[in-house]
């Protein structure tokens, strides 16, 4: 039978009700629960999507890596908004972020690099992320170079990278149900910063 999503049975904190879900999608058997779509815009209105890995889920906000160069983070600096999208398919839910987006303070930062294996960090450090490059080669050659510059476990921290996070305004639950009567409730903020949980059609 299909889970239901209620507004009796869902928790008035999204960010529990958010914490509720990941985890039963990781018991559930999704390889990568974290994993999400992100939508962002340029100064030119085009959007432009991909997926990230996000890294911490908490009342403060949604939080992803990249480099600041990239595409992602050279729309995000020219307009601080976007979009995520978690779409765990064994249960049919999704959920939608959408909010102002921040860069996270350099010490925390700092600290996740720490926690990353070191060929991510090698990785990190070689690729101009989202620029043109001659081919794979040129890539592999930096890893290696970076390596033998390296050795060890201590590896510099980019001044370039880092993490954004996205502060919500609006958060959207979505549960599959039959005959696409599906369940959506959405949470946002009310003008005295409460959540309010609204109910949408499918």
């Amino acid at each position: 039978m299909t889970e239901t999503l209620q507004e009796d049975n869902a928790d008035p904190d999204p960010v529990r009700q958010f914490a509720a879900w990941f985890e039963q999608a990781g018991r559930a058997g999704v390889a990568a629960p974290e994993a999400a779509a992100v939508a962002t815009a340029g100064t030119d209105g085009a959007p432009s999507v991909r997926m990230v890995l996000v890294k911490r889920a908490d009342e403060h906000g949604f939080v992803f890596y990249t480099n600041y160069a990239s595409r992602k983070g050279r729309e995000l600096a020219d307009n601080p908004r976007a979009a995520l999208m978690f779409y765990w398919e064994p249960l049919g839910r999704s959920v939608r972020i959408e909010g102002a987006v921040q860069r996270t303070p350099r010490q925390e930062t700092e600290a996740y690099v720490r926690s990353r294996a070191r060929g991510s960090r090698l990785s990190a450090l070689a690729s101009p992320q989202s620029q043109v490059i001659e081919d794979r080669t040129l890539l592999e050659r930096r890893v290696a170079e970076l390596d033998e510059r390296h050795p060890g476990d201590e590896l510099p921290i980019a001044d370039g990278w880092g993490g954004f996070r996205i502060v919500p305004e609006s958060i959207e639950f979505w549960q599959q149900r039959d005959s696409r009567l599906h369940d959506r409730l959405r949470y946002r903020r009310g003008p005295d910063g409460a959540w309010l949980i609204e109910r949408l059609a499918p």
